[in-house]
């Protein structure tokens, strides 16, 4: 006879996350995964780029869960609706690895320094999310786009600048495992 751990209460495993985004627009996806491509084989890396329907900026990560948690998204969503920016410019110009765990390195293309809109647009939603208790304050913000995963890492190095006018911020829902993004949420940025 088998004994189930923690009473038969074993913690539910993750199936669902959701995190604030910024999504670049098709054409500039585009471009990011073919520079992907490009580096991958230029510097002698094996990860598999992203899916250029899931390249984005995280903004704020909201959690984990084991289905999908209603009222947090219903939370989530009237922060968001209190943020009021306008549309800025992302730019974003060199790549390098962050420490991942063990044989997983993320692989990133880095937002150039001075680009202010990606910070302000981070600190606007971090307010109203921390006001709602759904984040804490997190360490400094670092705009990047995961590119692939590797158990090399890069050291930075420059690349061609890319941008785009950021014209919104979604909430989006990920099915782990699935490789399955869903929209919840948009809140546009409108011309300044």
């Amino acid at each position: 006879m088998q004994q189930s751990s923690l009473g038969g209460f074993a913690a539910p495993h993750p199936t669902d996350r959701l995190f604030f985004a910024v999504v670049p627009p098709p054409e500039v996806a585009e471009r990011v995964a073919a520079l992907a491509g490009q580096l991958r084989g230029g510097l002698g890396l094996r990860g598999r780029p992203r899916p250029t329907g899931h390249l984005h900026v995280t903004l704020h990560h909201l959690g984990d869960f084991a289905g999908l948690p209603q009222r947090r998204v219903d939370e989530a969503r009237a922060a968001a609706t209190a943020v009021a920016l306008p549309s800025f410019e992302a730019r974003f110009d060199r790549v390098g690895s962050f420490r991942g765990r063990a044989g997983k390195h993320p692989f990133v293309l880095l937002g150039a320094e001075g680009s202010t809109g990606l910070a302000a647009l981070y600190e606007a939603l971090a307010t109203q999310l921390v006001a709602a208790g759904l984040v804490r304050r997190e360490r400094a913000f670092v705009p990047h786009l995961t590119l692939l995963y590797d158990a090399c890492t890069v050291a930075p190095q420059p690349v061609e600048p890319l941008r785009w006018t950021v014209r919104e911020f979604l909430l989006i829902h990920s099915l782990l495992g699935r490789t399955e993004y869903r929209v919840l949420g948009r809140w546009p940025l409108p011309a300044g």
